[in-house]
């Protein structure tokens, strides 16, 4: 709620008191096709386009600034949904409800080139955080304003800028940026809506799941440390993914059929992986598994989480006994950019519309085939090749990147 150090303005543009004071203006921001003025005498701040409606401005202390219960209040409470933060000045802005106004906004943007999206996300996120980093990537962009990003069914937020480049920040500069400051910071342009219908192919283990199943499976047959090794390796991208997977698998030869099931029913989801599956059903997304892993947990992902297909290698049973290899082709990097286009086709869902998730360098391929490639928990290498990446949030993050109006 609003204190009384800040002072409030409700008022409309065209006042004979704004016309007075016009001569003391100053511009202080500016946003979509509108002009936000600060008077430095003494008048409130207020908007001047057609369409204007409500602002206030609040002069903010350090405390406030730092306090993630603060932003938290003036989402949720203020309920402001845009804004301005220069220094330690925050103009709220109403958007504009005139049609005409918000088609002209959407033209003006669309036919800017450099124009991009920063979605900005954290648990105990403050304005701090934000102005830090809007001062550290000043060489790179000009921050515009910033959007509340909300989506129905999901507690909390993100904060997303309207940035225009100056110049393309490499991925590296935006990994020590997030490290420092401790967010998830995403910078993207294009990007599937969440309001259309799309599909989101994900990785299986350490996406879907926050195990490798394959090294838990060898782990209670007694050779993980071997596993894992070439496991770690292949992630990397260090080994031919195929040749690794049939030399894992070759390590499982006469385990118990029954490891499967212990595996199985002790599998840890990811977190934010059941509300991410629900949430883009209410919106009619398919979901779909592609997973060089096996059909043995899969199949039983896709039963649990109600997605709509799942595609992955079938392992070799014999007499209740692993035979150490696989039946059939192995699902790989390429299996898996071709299920996702076979997906799309299938379900007539456009290009522009579709998203790949993982974490290894496996996924790389599927990544490039998808509108949006997300890189969950990643290892560097995808990290960087990725249109964006998640380090420290659920899969469910990926919604507000969705959410993200133009």
């Amino acid at each position: 709620m609003l204190d009384t150090t800040c002072w409030v303005s409700r008022i409309a543009c065209g006042t004979s008191h704004v016309a007075h004071r016009m001569s003391h203006i100053a511009c202080l921001a500016t946003s979509y096709g509108s002009w936000i003025y600060h008077d430095p005498l003494g008048t409130l701040p207020h908007k001047c386009y057609k369409g204007s409606s409500v602002v206030f401005e609040r002069v903010l202390r350090p405390a406030q600034l730092a306090s993630s219960l603060f932003l938290q209040s003036l989402v949720e409470q203020d309920q402001i949904k845009q804004f301005v933060l220069k220094n330690a000045i925050l103009l709220s802005l109403e958007p504009s409800e005139d049609a005409q106004q918000t088609e002209h906004n959407a033209r003006y943007f669309a036919s800017e080139a450099q124009h991009h999206n920063l979605l900005v996300r954290a648990e105990g996120l403050c304005l701090e955080q934000i102005q830090k980093l809007s001062t550290a990537l000043n060489a790179y962009l000009k921050v515009a304003y910033w959007q509340i990003v909300k989506v129905a069914g999901l507690a909390g937020f993100a904060l997303n800028a309207k940035v225009m480049l100056k110049a393309n920040p490499e991925k590296s500069v935006l990994e020590k940026l997030a490290t420092q400051f401790s967010l998830d910071v995403c910078l993207f342009q294009q990007k599937p809506k969440l309001s259309e219908p799309g599909l989101l192919v994900m990785d299986m283990d350490s996406t879907v799941i926050a195990v490798e199943c394959i090294d838990e499976i060898a782990a209670l047959a007694g050779v993980g440390d071997q596993v894992a090794a070439v496991t770690a390796q292949a992630m990397l991208g260090k080994l031919d993914f195929a040749k690794s997977l049939r030399t894992r698998v070759a390590c499982l030869a006469n385990a118990d059929e029954r490891i499967l099931a212990n595996v199985r029913a002790a599998l840890p989801l990811m977190p934010g992986i059941t509300q991410l599956v629900r949430v883009l059903k209410q919106h009619q997304w398919k979901c779909a598994i592609a997973s060089g892993g096996f059909t043995y947990f899969a199949d039983y992902l896709q039963e649990r989480l109600e997605l709509d297909a799942a595609v992955a290698n079938v392992l070799d049973i014999k007499d209740g006994k692993l035979s150490g290899s696989v039946v059939g082709d192995i699902v790989d990097a390429k299996v898996k950019a071709q299920t996702l286009s076979n997906l799309a086709k299938q379900w007539s869902i456009p290009p522009e519309q579709t998203v790949a998730m993982g974490d290894g360098a496996n996924d790389l391929a599927m990544m490039q085939v998808a509108a949006l490639g997300v890189a969950l928990h990643a290892k560097p290498v995808v990290r960087e090749q990725a249109d964006i990446s998640i380090r420290r949030g659920g899969l469910d993050s990926l919604l507000y990147v969705l959410a993200v109006k133009a």
